[in-house]
């Protein structure tokens, strides 16, 4: 009887530690396992550069969200931003795709506008700005044409 006793506590055991691993996992991977909270808003870049899903989005440096989806419409990217519930953002919103460092990742920056109209859910932000290429800036600067 000991014995199927101890095989007992070690089956609940390898059990949570099963179950904290998975956890775990999805904490770090940022990911949502029902719904999460939130809406998506649309911006369309003529490029994204090295933009990722999953990417950070950021206001005043403060992580407000993360690129849901990149897809191709109209050979344009179209950009889904999922915002977390409690911000709501300006109709005249700016949109920017920025790299931290200069080789870091790359991340989409909001600049808040003033209007007093939101954007709604599904909504879709106007004014964007496409990443810097900085091999074109360098090829520009060597050959002489900055």
């Amino acid at each position: 009887m000991p014995r199927v006793k101890m095989e007992v506590v070690v089956g609940i055991f390898l059990l949570l530690g099963l179950l904290a691993l998975g956890y775990l996992a999805i904490k770090l991977g940022r990911m949502e396992v029902i719904g999460g909270g939130g809406y998506t808003v649309y911006a369309t870049f003529p490029t994204v550069g090295g933009l990722r899903t999953g990417s950070p989005v950021e206001i005043a440096g403060v992580e407000v969200g993360r690129v849901e989806e990149i897809r191709l419409k109209d050979y344009q990217a179209r950009v889904g931003l999922r915002i977390n519930g409690g911000i709501k953002l300006p109709e005249d919103s700016i949109v920017s795709i920025r790299t931290k460092g200069l080789i870091g990742e790359q991340f989409v920056k909001i600049s808040p506008g003033g209007s007093p109209e939101m954007i709604a859910p599904r909504g879709e932000i106007h004014e964007t700005e496409p990443p810097v290429d900085v091999m074109e800036l360098i090829s520009k600067y060597i050959f002489g044409k900055v």
